[in-house]
């Protein structure tokens, strides 16, 4: 093997994502598994996307933090880690695993049929994310629905966002092809440095989409019963919604389709205080009708 987990790293940390990872929103008792399971993600993450390992030196290393995860070894760090918290909350390493799937997936899959065919590849790549911090929290899996609404959504903004640098540093589209065809273009047009009208067209239709799985999602604060994790959830939602208004009107490949960060903190606190009036809404609304009943 000619390079460790640790040497794949790429140096980013849960502060540089584009969403809130265990933010202060969070309460400190579950911070700590959540950044478990991310340090874990985030190596593997790593390891598919770096650029000089051969397919199969990649999969062999995502073989290895799985096998430490399971207790078949105790190799890498991060598994070990993650292995210790979810045995002291009696949580399962399922979605753990679901996300190498997605991972080895993104080291021997570099495009995708359709939309279909791309939503699949988010329940492996985004939707085990959400499940899992659920989890932690101990909540109903009736708020899968709406989760997993949301983080498809979150895993498509993503895609769009980086759609010229995924194709031209990795040679992977997620657009789906039968979009790109249906829009006239191919994927070759990802490696330009401006969207032609059809590929613009394209990403803006695909935004629409997106835009209806954030609808979907809409609910989702609302059923979350720990309020701090509702809050959390409302900022993510307000955030992707905004992304996804930029994607519908906006070329990706030439344009800022990201926040920067004052843009993400005006935007997280207006979404907080949306919550929170809300959440207090709904406990005066629930109170009024215990009293006329």
């Amino acid at each position: 093997m000619t390079i460790t987990t640790l040497a794949a790293r790429s140096g980013k940390g849960h502060r540089d994502e584009n969403f809130p990872v265990a933010s202060r929103l969070i309460h400190p008792r579950h911070r700590r598994t959540i950044l478990a399971f991310y340090e874990f993600v985030r190596t593997a993450d790593d390891i598919a996307d770096h650029g000089t390992l051969a397919p199969s030196e990649k999969l062999a290393l995502i073989d290895q933090l799985e096998a430490t995860l399971l207790g078949v070894s105790n190799q890498e760090p991060v598994g070990i880690a993650l292995r210790a918290e979810l045995s002291e909350h009696r949580l399962s390493p399922r979605h753990a695993q679901d996300l190498l799937t997605a991972f080895r997936m993104d080291v021997t899959k570099r495009r995708y049929r359709d939309w279909d065919d791309l939503i699949g590849y988010c329940s492996y790549s985004a939707m085990p994310v959400g499940r899992f911090v659920l989890d932690v929290h101990g909540e109903s899996r009736a708020t899968w629905p709406a989760n997993d609404a949301l983080c498809a959504a979150l895993q498509i903004v993503n895609h769009l966002q980086d759609c010229g640098t995924d194709y031209r540093n990795l040679d992977r589209a997620y657009i789906p092809l039968d979009a790109l065809a249906a829009a006239g273009t191919t994927v070759e047009a990802l490696g330009q440095a401006r969207a032609s009208p059809a590929l613009l067209a394209c990403i803006h239709t695909l935004a629409g989409r997106t835009k209806g799985l954030l609808r979907e999602a809409r609910i989702f604060p609302s059923i979350i019963f720990d309020t701090r994790l509702g809050l959390e959830v409302a900022v993510i939602q307000r955030l992707a919604e905004h992304l996804a208004g930029l994607l519908a009107r906006r070329d990706p490949l030439s344009e800022q389709v990201h926040l920067g960060p004052a843009g993400f903190a005006c935007r997280g606190a207006l979404a907080i205080l949306l919550g929170v009036m809300q959440r207090a809404g709904r406990r005066l609304a629930s109170r009024r009708h215990i009293q006329d009943a």
